[in-house]
Protein backbone atom coordinates (compact mmCIF):
# COMPACT_ATOMS: atom_id res chain seq x y z
CA UNK A 1 0.00 0.00 0.00
CA UNK A 2 0.86 3.42 -1.14
CA UNK A 3 2.31 5.21 2.11
CA UNK A 4 1.54 9.16 0.90
CA UNK A 5 -2.78 7.53 0.38
CA UNK A 6 -2.80 6.40 4.09
CA UNK A 7 -5.98 7.50 5.60
CA UNK A 8 -6.16 10.37 7.26
CA UNK A 9 -6.33 8.53 10.97
CA UNK A 10 -2.21 7.65 10.05
CA UNK A 11 -0.32 10.26 10.84
CA UNK A 12 3.53 9.53 10.86
CA UNK A 13 5.97 11.45 13.17
CA UNK A 14 8.38 11.35 9.73
CA UNK A 15 5.48 13.81 8.51
CA UNK A 16 5.27 16.65 11.05
CA UNK A 17 8.16 19.32 10.40
CA UNK A 18 11.18 18.59 12.46
CA UNK A 19 11.44 22.49 13.76
CA UNK A 20 8.35 24.81 14.08
CA UNK A 21 8.38 28.28 15.19
CA UNK A 22 8.48 29.17 18.64
CA UNK A 23 4.93 31.26 18.01
CA UNK A 24 2.85 27.69 17.56
CA UNK A 25 3.25 26.93 21.12
CA UNK A 26 0.78 30.53 21.85
CA UNK A 27 -1.91 28.23 20.31
CA UNK A 28 -2.25 25.23 22.17
CA UNK A 29 -5.33 26.51 24.06
CA UNK A 30 -6.70 26.60 20.25
CA UNK A 31 -6.39 23.00 19.92
CA UNK A 32 -9.12 22.59 22.56
CA UNK A 33 -11.77 25.20 21.31
CA UNK A 34 -14.96 24.33 20.30
CA UNK A 35 -17.48 25.48 17.88
CA UNK A 36 -21.16 26.04 16.50
CA UNK A 37 -22.55 24.17 13.72
CA UNK A 38 -23.21 20.41 12.66
CA UNK A 39 -20.54 18.86 11.41
CA UNK A 40 -21.92 13.28 7.91
CA UNK A 41 -19.34 11.00 6.07
CA UNK A 42 -19.39 8.50 3.31
CA UNK A 43 -17.73 4.90 4.30
CA UNK A 44 -15.37 3.69 1.28
CA UNK A 45 -16.09 0.74 -0.53
CA UNK A 46 -13.67 -2.26 0.61
CA UNK A 47 -14.34 -3.51 -2.90
CA UNK A 48 -13.24 -0.32 -4.44
CA UNK A 49 -10.67 0.77 -2.55
CA UNK A 50 -7.48 -0.53 -1.06
CA UNK A 51 -6.64 2.34 1.32
CA UNK A 52 -7.49 1.24 5.26
CA UNK A 53 -10.89 1.15 5.86
CA UNK A 54 -12.74 2.76 9.05
CA UNK A 55 -15.75 1.22 9.82
CA UNK A 56 -18.54 3.68 11.72
CA UNK A 57 -18.67 3.72 15.34
CA UNK A 58 -21.82 3.95 16.88
CA UNK A 59 -19.93 4.49 20.40
CA UNK A 60 -18.55 8.01 21.41
CA UNK A 61 -14.92 8.02 22.68
CA UNK A 62 -14.16 8.88 26.07
CA UNK A 63 -12.75 12.39 24.59
CA UNK A 64 -16.08 13.30 23.10
CA UNK A 65 -18.35 13.03 26.47
CA UNK A 66 -19.13 16.50 27.87
CA UNK A 67 -20.08 17.74 31.39
CA UNK A 68 -23.03 19.79 31.53
CA UNK A 69 -22.29 23.60 32.26
CA UNK A 70 -23.55 25.30 35.51
CA UNK A 71 -25.29 28.63 36.47
CA UNK A 72 -28.16 30.69 35.29
CA UNK A 73 -26.36 32.28 32.25
CA UNK A 74 -27.59 29.88 30.23
CA UNK A 75 -31.39 30.44 30.93
CA UNK A 76 -30.91 34.03 29.98
CA UNK A 77 -29.29 33.57 26.40
CA UNK A 78 -31.56 31.02 25.90
CA UNK A 79 -34.90 33.14 27.37
CA UNK A 80 -33.71 36.12 25.33
CA UNK A 81 -33.14 34.36 21.85
CA UNK A 82 -37.09 33.82 22.27
CA UNK A 83 -38.25 37.21 23.34
CA UNK A 84 -36.42 38.11 20.49
CA UNK A 85 -37.67 35.26 18.32
CA UNK A 86 -34.11 34.97 17.05
CA UNK A 87 -32.56 31.70 15.32
CA UNK A 88 -29.51 29.99 16.32
CA UNK A 89 -27.04 27.46 14.34
CA UNK A 90 -26.30 26.03 18.07
CA UNK A 91 -29.85 25.15 18.07
CA UNK A 92 -31.10 24.02 14.97
CA UNK A 93 -27.39 22.29 13.82
CA UNK A 94 -27.74 20.59 17.29
CA UNK A 95 -24.47 21.59 18.06
CA UNK A 96 -22.42 19.92 21.01
CA UNK A 97 -21.12 22.89 22.61
CA UNK A 98 -24.58 24.97 22.58
CA UNK A 99 -24.85 24.87 26.12
CA UNK A 100 -21.66 26.16 27.18
CA UNK A 101 -21.65 28.96 24.50
CA UNK A 102 -25.17 30.18 26.28
CA UNK A 103 -23.54 29.45 29.87
CA UNK A 104 -21.28 32.33 28.52
CA UNK A 105 -23.99 34.88 27.73
CA UNK A 106 -23.03 33.86 23.41
CA UNK A 107 -24.47 32.85 20.32
CA UNK A 108 -24.20 32.14 16.69
CA UNK A 109 -26.64 33.80 15.00
CA UNK A 110 -28.79 32.36 11.97
CA UNK A 111 -30.45 35.06 9.98
CA UNK A 112 -32.68 34.27 6.42
CA UNK A 113 -34.99 31.96 8.88
CA UNK A 114 -34.55 28.67 10.04
CA UNK A 115 -35.27 26.21 6.27
CA UNK A 116 -32.38 25.79 4.44
CA UNK A 117 -32.95 25.19 0.54
CA UNK A 118 -29.39 23.19 -0.14
CA UNK A 119 -29.78 19.28 1.03
CA UNK A 120 -26.33 18.81 2.85
CA UNK A 121 -26.04 15.13 3.96
CA UNK A 122 -24.08 16.25 7.66
CA UNK A 123 -25.96 19.26 8.60
CA UNK A 124 -29.41 18.91 11.00
CA UNK A 125 -31.09 22.45 9.85
CA UNK A 126 -34.06 21.97 8.34
CA UNK A 127 -34.56 22.13 4.49
CA UNK A 128 -37.44 22.46 2.28
CA UNK A 129 -39.22 25.95 1.24
CA UNK A 130 -38.73 28.91 3.12
CA UNK A 131 -40.90 31.64 4.61
CA UNK A 132 -40.59 35.11 4.06
CA UNK A 133 -37.83 37.72 5.10
CA UNK A 134 -37.90 39.35 8.03
CA UNK A 135 -37.54 43.22 7.61
CA UNK A 136 -36.69 43.64 11.63
CA UNK A 137 -34.40 40.74 12.05
CA UNK A 138 -31.40 43.09 11.77
CA UNK A 139 -32.54 45.63 14.50
CA UNK A 140 -33.47 42.20 16.99
CA UNK A 141 -30.03 40.85 16.45
CA UNK A 142 -28.37 44.26 17.37
CA UNK A 143 -31.08 44.27 20.28
CA UNK A 144 -29.74 40.54 21.81
CA UNK A 145 -26.09 41.71 20.98
CA UNK A 146 -26.48 44.75 22.82
CA UNK A 147 -27.88 43.05 25.61
CA UNK A 148 -25.49 40.07 25.75
CA UNK A 149 -22.55 42.97 25.87
CA UNK A 150 -21.08 40.55 22.60
CA UNK A 151 -17.84 42.23 21.57
CA UNK A 152 -17.33 40.23 18.57
CA UNK A 153 -20.68 39.04 16.81
CA UNK A 154 -21.14 36.34 14.61
CA UNK A 155 -23.40 36.14 12.31
CA UNK A 156 -24.37 32.98 9.94
CA UNK A 157 -27.28 31.89 7.57
CA UNK A 158 -29.35 28.89 5.84
CA UNK A 159 -28.67 28.81 2.21
CA UNK A 160 -31.75 30.86 0.62
CA UNK A 161 -31.25 30.18 -3.28
CA UNK A 162 -34.64 31.10 -3.94
CA UNK A 163 -33.97 34.64 -3.49
CA UNK A 164 -32.58 37.02 -6.12
CA UNK A 165 -29.29 37.90 -3.94
CA UNK A 166 -28.74 35.29 -1.99
CA UNK A 167 -30.05 36.84 0.77
CA UNK A 168 -26.25 39.30 0.64
CA UNK A 169 -28.29 42.62 1.67
CA UNK A 170 -30.18 40.87 4.52
CA UNK A 171 -26.92 40.07 5.86
CA UNK A 172 -25.19 43.56 4.83
CA UNK A 173 -28.26 44.80 7.10
CA UNK A 174 -27.73 42.59 9.89
CA UNK A 175 -23.71 43.74 10.18
CA UNK A 176 -24.74 47.31 9.93
CA UNK A 177 -27.08 47.36 12.09
CA UNK A 178 -25.01 45.62 14.48
CA UNK A 179 -22.18 47.94 14.47
CA UNK A 180 -24.27 50.64 15.00
CA UNK A 181 -25.72 49.69 17.58
CA UNK A 182 -22.94 47.99 19.70
CA UNK A 183 -19.72 48.88 17.91
CA UNK A 184 -18.54 45.30 18.04
CA UNK A 185 -16.61 43.49 15.30
CA UNK A 186 -18.70 41.26 13.30
CA UNK A 187 -17.42 38.08 11.86
CA UNK A 188 -19.68 36.45 8.89
CA UNK A 189 -20.01 32.41 8.23
CA UNK A 190 -21.79 32.78 4.75
CA UNK A 191 -23.22 29.89 2.32
CA UNK A 192 -21.24 29.90 -1.06
CA UNK A 193 -23.61 32.62 -2.96
CA UNK A 194 -22.45 30.60 -6.24
CA UNK A 195 -25.45 31.82 -8.25
CA UNK A 196 -25.76 35.16 -6.89
CA UNK A 197 -22.68 36.35 -6.59
CA UNK A 198 -23.92 39.80 -6.48
CA UNK A 199 -24.92 39.05 -2.93
CA UNK A 200 -21.53 38.26 -2.14
CA UNK A 201 -20.61 41.76 -3.20
CA UNK A 202 -22.83 42.92 -0.89
CA UNK A 203 -21.76 41.03 1.98
CA UNK A 204 -18.68 42.13 1.27
CA UNK A 205 -19.62 45.75 1.49
CA UNK A 206 -20.66 46.05 4.66
CA UNK A 207 -16.59 45.32 5.60
CA UNK A 208 -16.93 42.26 8.07
CA UNK A 209 -13.70 41.47 10.42
CA UNK A 210 -14.19 38.37 9.25
CA UNK A 211 -15.14 36.63 6.43
CA UNK A 212 -16.07 32.52 6.87
CA UNK A 213 -16.69 30.47 4.08
CA UNK A 214 -16.40 26.71 4.84
CA UNK A 215 -14.85 24.30 2.79
CA UNK A 216 -16.06 21.44 4.93
CA UNK A 217 -14.28 18.49 3.63
CA UNK A 218 -11.85 17.43 0.60
CA UNK A 219 -13.32 17.13 -3.42
CA UNK A 220 -13.84 13.79 -3.67
CA UNK A 221 -16.34 14.43 -0.76
CA UNK A 222 -17.84 17.59 -2.05
CA UNK A 223 -21.11 16.89 -3.70
CA UNK A 224 -21.88 13.82 -1.40
CA UNK A 225 -21.16 15.79 1.44
CA UNK A 226 -22.11 19.43 0.21
CA UNK A 227 -24.69 18.77 -2.64
CA UNK A 228 -25.13 18.84 -6.14
CA UNK A 229 -24.77 22.94 -6.37
CA UNK A 230 -21.51 22.91 -4.63
CA UNK A 231 -18.43 23.38 -6.22
CA UNK A 232 -15.07 22.81 -4.36
CA UNK A 233 -12.82 25.43 -6.59
CA UNK A 234 -15.61 28.08 -6.23
CA UNK A 235 -15.24 27.72 -2.66
CA UNK A 236 -11.71 28.93 -2.91
CA UNK A 237 -12.44 31.66 -5.22
CA UNK A 238 -15.00 33.26 -2.97
CA UNK A 239 -12.10 33.91 -0.40
CA UNK A 240 -10.20 35.21 -3.18
CA UNK A 241 -12.73 37.05 -4.21
CA UNK A 242 -13.20 38.57 -0.72
CA UNK A 243 -9.56 39.85 -0.53
CA UNK A 244 -9.74 41.08 -3.99
CA UNK A 245 -12.53 43.66 -3.28
CA UNK A 246 -11.65 44.58 0.55
CA UNK A 247 -7.64 43.47 2.09
CA UNK A 248 -8.70 44.49 5.05
CA UNK A 249 -11.02 41.78 5.90
CA UNK A 250 -9.53 38.47 7.32
CA UNK A 251 -10.85 35.44 5.81
CA UNK A 252 -11.39 31.76 7.27
CA UNK A 253 -12.55 28.42 6.54
CA UNK A 254 -13.15 25.21 8.43
CA UNK A 255 -13.38 21.23 7.45
CA UNK A 256 -14.82 18.37 9.46
CA UNK A 257 -13.24 15.29 9.93
CA UNK A 258 -13.96 11.87 10.01
CA UNK A 259 -15.79 11.87 6.74
CA UNK A 260 -13.61 9.00 5.42
CA UNK A 261 -11.09 12.20 4.07
CA UNK A 262 -7.14 10.86 3.41
CA UNK A 263 -4.71 12.76 5.04
CA UNK A 264 -3.02 13.39 1.61
CA UNK A 265 -6.62 14.97 0.62
CA UNK A 266 -6.18 17.25 3.62
CA UNK A 267 -2.91 18.47 3.55
CA UNK A 268 -3.82 19.06 -0.28
CA UNK A 269 -6.95 20.89 1.04
CA UNK A 270 -4.68 22.99 3.52
CA UNK A 271 -2.41 23.91 0.91
CA UNK A 272 -5.21 24.84 -1.75
CA UNK A 273 -6.47 27.41 1.43
CA UNK A 274 -3.24 29.46 1.94
CA UNK A 275 -2.57 29.70 -1.93
CA UNK A 276 -5.98 31.37 -1.54
CA UNK A 277 -4.70 33.76 1.07
CA UNK A 278 -7.23 31.79 3.81
CA UNK A 279 -6.05 33.60 7.02
CA UNK A 280 -7.82 31.64 9.83
CA UNK A 281 -8.54 27.54 9.93
CA UNK A 282 -11.07 25.65 12.23
CA UNK A 283 -10.47 21.97 12.39
CA UNK A 284 -13.35 19.51 13.79
CA UNK A 285 -15.21 16.31 14.36
CA UNK A 286 -18.19 15.24 12.29
CA UNK A 287 -20.65 14.27 14.61
CA UNK A 288 -23.79 12.62 13.27
CA UNK A 289 -26.81 14.40 13.98
CA UNK A 290 -29.82 11.68 13.38
CA UNK A 291 -29.91 8.77 11.72
CA UNK A 292 -30.85 9.86 8.25
CA UNK A 293 -27.73 12.02 8.01
CA UNK A 294 -23.94 10.90 6.27
CA UNK A 295 -22.46 8.31 9.38
CA UNK A 296 -19.11 9.14 11.11
CA UNK A 297 -16.37 7.13 9.68
CA UNK A 298 -13.85 7.73 11.90
CA UNK A 299 -13.58 9.59 15.29
CA UNK A 300 -10.24 11.35 15.42
CA UNK A 301 -8.53 11.21 18.45
CA UNK A 302 -6.62 14.66 20.32
CA UNK A 303 -3.34 13.82 19.74
CA UNK A 304 -4.10 14.34 16.46
CA UNK A 305 -6.13 16.68 15.84
CA UNK A 306 -3.16 18.89 17.79
CA UNK A 307 -0.66 17.11 14.83
CA UNK A 308 -3.18 18.65 12.31
CA UNK A 309 -2.77 21.72 13.92
CA UNK A 310 1.07 22.38 14.25
CA UNK A 311 1.13 21.47 10.55
CA UNK A 312 -1.45 23.73 9.99
CA UNK A 313 0.02 26.59 11.58
CA UNK A 314 3.24 25.63 9.65
CA UNK A 315 2.02 26.18 6.08
CA UNK A 316 1.32 29.73 7.23
CA UNK A 317 -2.07 29.80 8.87
CA UNK A 318 -2.43 33.33 11.38
CA UNK A 319 -4.23 30.92 13.76
CA UNK A 320 -5.40 27.46 13.86
CA UNK A 321 -8.22 25.72 16.39
CA UNK A 322 -8.33 22.20 16.13
CA UNK A 323 -9.72 19.70 18.13
CA UNK A 324 -12.64 17.33 18.48
CA UNK A 325 -14.98 19.79 19.60
CA UNK A 326 -13.36 22.78 17.43
CA UNK A 327 -16.65 24.30 14.67
CA UNK A 328 -16.64 27.31 13.06
CA UNK A 329 -17.45 30.13 15.48
CA UNK A 330 -16.75 29.18 18.53
CA UNK A 331 -14.31 31.34 20.75
CA UNK A 332 -14.37 33.11 17.69
CA UNK A 333 -13.62 36.41 19.37
CA UNK A 334 -10.32 34.83 21.26
CA UNK A 335 -9.01 33.51 17.27
CA UNK A 336 -9.76 37.15 15.34
CA UNK A 337 -7.98 38.82 18.56
CA UNK A 338 -5.47 36.46 18.88
CA UNK A 339 -3.82 37.03 15.61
Amino acid sequence: MNDTKSSLPILGSDTLPQTLPQTLASDAASARMGGCGSMGGTIPNPEKNTEKIFEPSRRLPSWLRREVPKGNANQFTHGLLRELKLETVCENAKCPNRMECYSQKTATFMILGNVCTRPCGFCAVSRGRPENLQDDEPERVAEASARLGLKHVVITSVTRDDLPDGGGEHFYRCVIAVRERTGAAVEVLTPDFIRHRHGLDRVIDAAPEVFNHNMETVPRLYRRVRGPKSEYRWTLELLRHVKERNASIKTKSGLMLGLGETREELLECLADLRRYECDFLTLGQYLQPGPRYLPVVRYVPPEEFEELRLIARSMGFRKVASGPFVRSSYHARDMAEDA
